[in-house]
C-alpha cells in the first residue's frame, strides 16, 4: 500500500470515531468509513493526498453515511427508536462557548462503545482490534488464537448488538476499564510484535496504543492500573530502537545495545509503575511493569536480578494463571534454577497451544541445556508456525547455528 493510503488507513479510528459521535450508527459509520478509504484509493494517488486528510475522509464518509441513513428502511428504524433513545446532545455536544471534545478523546470514546455490556469480553476484544486497532480478521484472530472464520462470525455480532448504539457517558467508563484496559494490551503487543508479514514491529499501532493510554491515564487518573498499562507500554516500547539489526533482523533481549533503550521512557516509566505500586495492591498491569522495570534498570542482561523477576511471576501467574503468564514464568524458572527446571515448567503447560511461542521457548532452554539436536528440531518447527517474516529468519537462523553440535 502506498504511503498516502497507509496514513488513510491509520486515520480510521479518529476518523470513524468523529462520525460516531455526529451521528451515532456504528455499524453504518464503520461502512461509510470504509466507502470513503475505497474512495481515496481510487483518487488520491492521481489527485494527490489533500491538504487535509483526515478532514477529507470525514466529509466523504459523512456524506455515504448520510445518504444510507436517509433510505427508507432506516428512516423506519429511526422512528422505531426516537422514543427510547436519549438525545446524542445530551453527552457530545459541548455547552455553549465551551472548546470542542479533543479529537484523541473520539477514539478513545468510541474504544469505550466497543466495550459495551451487552458485549461478551472476547467480543469487546474483537471489535476494538478492528474498529480502535485498524486490525485485519486474520490479524485479530491469531492475536485472540482462534480460527480466522470463528473471529469474522464474532465481529459480526458484536456490530450488530451495538447496531444504533452511541457513545457512553464517563460515569459508565469504570464498569467498561478492564475490558478497555485488555484491549489496549492486545493493540500495543501487535504493535510491539507484529503476528504476521515483513516488519517485526507495527510502530504505528504501539504508538497508539500508547496515545489512547495516556488519554485512559489523564482522565482517570487515580486508577493504579490504568497507570500500569501506560508503564508497562513505555517500559518495553523504550527498547523498540536496539530490537532489530540494520537488516530489520530479530535482535534478543540479551544481546541489543542497551545504550540504544530509550532512557526517557524508561524513567517515565519506572516513575509511573513506583508511584502505582505505593498506592495499594498490586495488580496484573503493576505486576508486569515491575517487571518490565527489572528488566530496563539491569546495567547488562548478566545484571538482571531475575530472582526478583521470578517473584513477580509467582505473584502474577496466581492472579492471571494464563498459558502466556505460565510460559514466561518457565523462562524466568529456568534463569534462577537451570534450564532443565524451566524446561519442565514448558511441560507443565498441559499442552496448551500458543502457537509458535511454546516451541521457541523450548529451543532456547534445550540450547542451553546442551540438547543441541533437540533444540534445533524445536527452533525449526516454531520457524514454521510463525507467520512473521523476522522471526521465521531468526529462528532459522538458531537452527542452523545449531548444525553440527
Amino acid at each position: 500500500m502506498p504511503d498516502a493510503l497507509r496514513e488513510a488507513r491509520d486515520l480510521v479510528p479518529t476518523v470513524l470515531g468523529a462520525l460516531v459521535r455526529r451521528y451515532g450508527h456504528f455499524d453504518a459509520a464503520e461502512d461509510a468509513v470504509q466507502e470513503a478509504l475505497i474512495a481515496a484509493a481510487g483518487q488520491w494517488p492521481e489527485r494527490g493526498v489533500p491538504e487535509n486528510p483526515r478532514g477529507w475522509l470525514i466529509k466523504v464518509a459523512a456524506r455515504r453515511l448520510t445518504d444510507a441513513l436517509r433510505s427508507e428502511e432506516a428512516r423506519r428504524r429511526r422512528e422505531e427508536r426516537v422514543v427510547e433513545l436519549a438525545p446524542r446532545d445530551a453527552f457530545t455536544a459541548p455547552p455553549p462557548g465551551a472548546e470542542r471534545q479533543p479529537r484523541e478523546d473520539d477514539t478513545l470514546s468510541l474504544l469505550f462503545l466497543c466495550c459495551h455490556p451487552r458485549l461478551s469480553p472476547s467480543a469487546q476484544l474483537a471489535l476494538t482490534l478492528r474498529a480502535v486497532g485498524g486490525l485485519t480478521t486474520a490479524e485479530i484472530a491469531r492475536a485472540c488464537l482462534v480460527p480466522e472464520a470463528t473471529m469474522a462470525q464474532r465481529i459480526s455480532r458484536a456490530k450488530r448488538k451495538v447496531r444504533g448504539v452511541g457513545f457512553a457517558r464517563p460515569d459508565d467508563w469504570p464498569a467498561r476499564l478492564p475490558a478497555v484496559l485488555h484491549t489496549l494490551y492486545l493493540i500495543f503487543n501487535e504493535g510491539y510484535t507484529a503476528t504476521s508479514g515483513p516488519r517485526l514491529q507495527r510502530r504505528e499501532l504501539a504508538g497508539e496504543a500508547i496515545r489512547l493510554t495516556r488519554t485512559a491515564q489523564r482522565l482517570l487518573p487515580d486508577d493504579t492500573e490504568v497507570a500500569g498499562l501506560l508503564a508497562l507500554m513505555l517500559l518495553t516500547d523504550a527498547r523498540r530502537d536496539a530490537r532489530t539489526g540494520p537488516d530489520g533482523d530479530l535482535v534478543p533481549m540479551d544481546e541489543q545495545d542497551r545504550a540504544r533503550w530509550d532512557k526517557a521512557a524508561i524513567d517515565e516509566g519506572v516513575a509511573l509503575i513506583t508511584g502505582a505500586l505505593r498506592r495499594g495492591r498490586p495488580g496484573p498491569y503493576q505486576l508486569r511493569a515491575a517487571i518490565a522495570a527489572v528488566h530496563d534498570e539491569a546495567p547488562s542482561a548478566g545484571a538482571t536480578d531475575w530472582t526478583e523477576i521470578l517473584g513477580l511471576y509467582d505473584i502474577l501467574v496466581r492472579m492471571v494463571p494464563g498459558p502466556v503468564e505460565r510460559l514466561n514464568r518457565a523462562v524466568a524458572v529456568a534463569m534462577v534454577d537451570g534450564p532443565r527446571a524451566g524446561l519442565a515448567a514448558v511441560d507443565a503447560l498441559d499442552g496448551s497451544d500458543l502457537g509458535h511461542r511454546t516451541d521457541a521457548v523450548r529451543g532456547h532452554l534445550l540450547e542451553r541445556a546442551g540438547e543441541y539436536g533437540a533444540a534445533r528440531a524445536a527452533y525449526e518447527a516454531a520457524a514454521a508456525r510463525t507467520l512473521s517474516v523476522p522471526e521465521r529468519r531468526y529462528l532459522r537462523g538458531r537452527a542452523a547455528r545449531l548444525v553440527g553440535e
